[in-house]
């Protein structure tokens, strides 16, 4: 059980809500990671997009021979990227107490709350936007046995 002095709740909220029980989750649950971004990412993709084609062509796999290769070498280029940097991303990461520590900014628990709130919100409207569609989209997935009802 997290004690209420671990993670106050922030201004605003209401008991029950779930941006509120996330909130007071933030101390265990809430964690900052590194992430590789703009050339990072390109550099990475290129390496990959390289070494797959080279290691095909090995196997006689070329442009020649496979018209289609760079489609297939980019596909899984991204795919490495991504499974190389989630994994060092996943390493260091860094807890709620630790960044407010790092950065002197008291207020990050109040802002990622904001935040939650904000696009909670966000995710209930677009379902809302949804729902003249939902009716036919879930015939699939009635009973077999609720045919005629």
């Amino acid at each position: 059980m997290i004690d209420s002095s671990e993670s106050p709740e922030p201004r605003g909220g209401t008991q029950g809500d779930v941006t509120t029980q996330l909130a007071h989750l933030m101390q265990r649950d809430l964690v900052f990671v590194m992430r590789f971004i703009g050339e990072s990412q390109h550099l990475m993709q290129s390496h990959f997009q390289r070494f797959i084609l080279r290691e095909l062509a090995m196997t006689g796999v070329t442009a020649e021979t496979h018209p289609m290769i760079h489609a297939f070498a980019e596909k899984h280029a991204l795919m490495l990227r991504d499974f190389v940097f989630s994994g060092v991303s996943l390493s260091r990461q860094f807890r709620v107490e630790e960044i407010e520590q790092l950065t002197g900014d008291t207020m990050i628990r109040v802002d990622v709350w904001d935040q939650l709130r904000n696009h909670v919100g966000m995710a209930e409207s677009q379902f809302r936007s949804q729902m003249p569609e939902l009716p036919r989209a879930l015939e699939a997935w009635k009973s077999p046995d609720a045919g005629g009802r």
